[in-house]
C-alpha cells in the first residue's frame, strides 16, 4: 500500500517525533481516572453545587482552540458530548519551567489530540460552564486532521455528507457529526425496546447457526464458503425460520433471535448483503393473533425511540398508533392496477406483466409474477403502516393454507413508508404439505430461479415428529431504524456498511503481486 503522506500528516508525524524526544509518552497507559463527563457537568454545575465539582477529571478529544497567549480556550469532546476547557500557561506549568505550555501544548498539541485534564468547573463571564485546567496530560497523539467542520452555538453547518467518506470512515464521521451517533443510540434504544416487550410476554431469547448446511427460510440467494475439516459446502444464513421452528418442535412455545443475515443480492438505499432481522414464532397462534402482537410491539417501540407515535419521515408524519390496515394482496392490486388477477394462470400474468411494463423472464413462477406486479404497482403506495395479507400458495412455501381461502395461505407483509417492514405467516406444520411445496420450489431452481428454496430434509423430519399450530415473524430491524430515526438510505443506520474496494486497496494488490 502507498505510503504517501500529505503535509499535514507528516507534520503531525514530526511532532509526535518531537513529544518523544522530550520524554512525554505520546500513547500512555489506558488507566485515567476519569470521574465525570461533559454533560453531566453542565447539566447539573451551579453555584450552589460547585463544592461537588472542584475536582474533576475528564478525557476527550480536541474539537477546537482559541489561543490567547498565555492562556486559551478549547473544547473537548467525550463520549457525551462537548464541554469548553480554560487553560493558562501557570497553572499547567507552575514555577519557572513553561516548556509543557509553550511548546507542547503551543507547538505540538493538535485538533484531534487526545487529552487527560484535571481542574474544576466554572461559569465564564459570557454564561458557559467550563472546566478551568489545573493539569494537562496527552493521552493520544492523532496523526490525521479532522475533516474541518464548521460550527457555531451548538450547530453544524457543513456536516460532511459523502456517502464515501461517511461509510467507509464511520470512526471519523461519528467524531465530526454529532447527530450520526444519536441514530445508533436511538438503534440500540430499539433493539432494547423490543427486547423487553418480548421478555415481558415471556418469549425466550435463543442462538441459533450462522453457518448452515443448507441456505433455508427464504427465497434469496445465499452465500457459499468451504468447511475445510468436513471438506462439505456451508453457507451464510439467508434467515433463522426452519431452525427457530425446530426449537418449537422441540417443545418451546415462544421463541425470538435478532438474526444477522446474508444475502448476495444487489445493493441500494434499502437492500445491504448483511442485515438484521427480528424473528419470533410462537407455539398456538396464527397470523390474526401476529398482527395485533405487532401492532402493540410496534407502538411501544415508536414511544421508547421517538417519545411518540407519530413520527416524521422525510416530509410525511408515519402514525404507529395502533390498529393498522388491512387488505388482500389481490384487492391491492385490483386498486391500483385495475386488474384483478385473483384467478390468472402464469401465461396470464405474464401478459399482464408486459401490458404494465414490468420485465419478466421464463424463469420466474406464477408466485413471482403476482410478486412483481406487486412490488412494481403496488408496494410504494403503502406509506402508513398496512397490513397486506392473504397470499396465494405459490408464493408462500412455508405458509399454512388459509383456512377459508381456496388457494391462499394465512400471511402477512406489514408495508410502511412503501417498503415491506416485516413479514409473517401462520406457519405450516404439516409435513406432507411441506415436502410437496419444497419439491415444487425444487422445480422452480431447475428452471434457474436461483432464489428458490433447497429440500431441507432434516427439517422434514422435525416437522414428522409434530409442530403444534405455530405463527412467526421476521421484521426488518434496519428498515424500522430507519423509519424511527428518519433516515433515508439503509447505511446510515448500519455501523458499517458493505462498499466497494477502496482504489488504493486495488493498487496495492497490484504492487505486491497479490491476486
Amino acid at each position: 500500500m502507498s505510503t504517501h503522506l500529505s503535509e499535514q500528516e507528516q507534520l503531525r508525524r514530526d511532532k509526535l517525533a518531537e513529544i518523544i524526544m522530550m520524554g512525554i509518552e505520546p500513547y500512555p497507559a489506558p488507566l485515567y481516572p476519569v470521574n465525570s463527563n461533559s454533560v453531566t457537568i453542565k447539566e447539573n454545575f451551579k453555584e450552589e453545587t460547585k463544592e461537588q465539582y472542584t475536582d474533576v477529571c475528564l478525557a476527550g478529544r480536541i474539537m477546537s482552540v482559541r489561543d490567547m497567549g498565555k492562556a486559551n480556550f478549547a473544547v473537548i469532546q467525550d463520549s457525551h458530548g462537548r464541554i469548553q476547557l480554560y487553560i493558562r500557561r501557570d497553572d499547567i506549568c507552575p514555577g519557572e519551567d513553561k516548556t509543557l505550555y509553550d511548546i507542547v501544548w503551543k507547538k505540538l498539541i493538535d485538533i484531534g489530540d487526545i487529552i487527560g485534564i484535571k481542574g474544576y468547573a466554572f461559569i465564564t463571564k459570557t454564561g458557559e460552564t467550563s472546566v478551568h485546567v489545573k493539569e494537562l496530560t496527552l493521552l493520544s497523539k492523532s496523526l490525521r486532521p479532522l475533516p474541518v467542520v464548521k460550527e457555531a452555538e451548538g450547530q453544524t453547518f457543513d456536516a460532511v455528507t459523502d456517502p464515501e467518506f461517511k461509510y467507509r470512515q464511520r470512526y471519523a464521521d461519528l467524531i465530526i457529526n454529532p447527530a450520526v451517533k444519536e441514530t445508533f443510540v436511538k438503534r440500540t434504544k430499539l433493539i432494547s425496546s423490543i427486547r423487553e416487550f418480548l421478555d415481558k410476554q415471556g418469549a425466550l431469547e435463543v442462538d441459533t447457526p450462522v453457518l448452515q448446511s443448507i441456505p433455508g427460510g427464504a427465497a434469496a440467494r445465499p452465500f457459499a464458503t468451504h468447511h475445510n475439516a468436513l471438506d462439505i459446502p456451508l453457507y451464510l444464513r439467508i434467515a433463522n425460520e426452519l431452525y427457530l421452528k425446530r426449537l418449537i418442535v422441540g417443545g418451546f412455545d415462544w421463541v425470538y433471535e435478532f438474526s444477522r443475515n446474508f444475502r448476495n443480492e444487489g445493493m441500494d438505499r434499502t437492500h445491504n448483503p448483511e442485515f438484521t432481522i427480528l424473528e419470533f414464532y410462537t407455539a398456538y397462534k396464527d397470523y390474526f393473533w401476529m398482527m395485533e402482537t405487532t401492532e402493540q410491539l410496534l407502538e411501544k417501540a415508536a414511544l421508547d425511540v421517538c417519545g411518540t407515535t407519530d413520527v416524521p419521515v422525510a416530509d410525511k408524519t408515519i402514525s404507529f398508533k395502533a390498529p393498522f390496515k388491512r387488505i388482500s394482496i389481490f384487492d391491492a392490486i385490483l386498486e391500483h392496477t385495475g386488474t384483478d388477477v385473483s384467478q390468472m394462470k402464469e401465461e396470464q400474468l405474464r401478459s399482464v406483466c408486459k401490458q404494465l411494463h414490468i420485465h419478466t423472464d421464463k424463469t420466474m413462477g406464477k408466485g413471482k409474477l403476482i410478486d412483481m406486479i406487486f412490488g412494481e404497482k403496488c408496494e410504494k403506495n403503502y406509506v402508513q403502516p398496512t397490513f397486506i395479507i392473504d397470499y396465494p400458495v405459490e408464493m408462500s412455501p412455508l405458509t399454512k393454507k388459509h383456512r377459508e381461502k381456496r388457494g391462499l395461505v394465512e400471511r402477512f407483509e406489514l408495508m410502511i413508508n412503501g417498503k415491506e417492514i416485516a413479514n409473517a405467516y401462520s406457519e405450516l406444520n404439516d409435513p406432507i404439505d411441506q415436502r410437496e411445496r419444497f419439491e415444487e420450489q425444487a422445480r422452480l431452481m431447475e428452471r434457474g430461479d436461483d432464489e428458490a428454496m433447497f429440500i431441507d430434509y432434516d427439517f422434514l423430519r422435525a416437522l414428522e415428529y409434530g409442530m403444534p399450530p405455530t405463527s412467526g415473524i421476521g421484521i426488518g430491524i434496519d428498515r424500522l431504524c430507519m423509519l424511527l430515526t428518519n433516515q433515508v438510505s439503509i447505511q446510515d443506520v448500519l455501523l458499517f456498511p458493505q462498499m466497494r474496494p477502496e482504489k488504493r486497496d486495488e493498487e496495492a494488490k497490484e504492487e505486491t503481486g497479490e491476486k
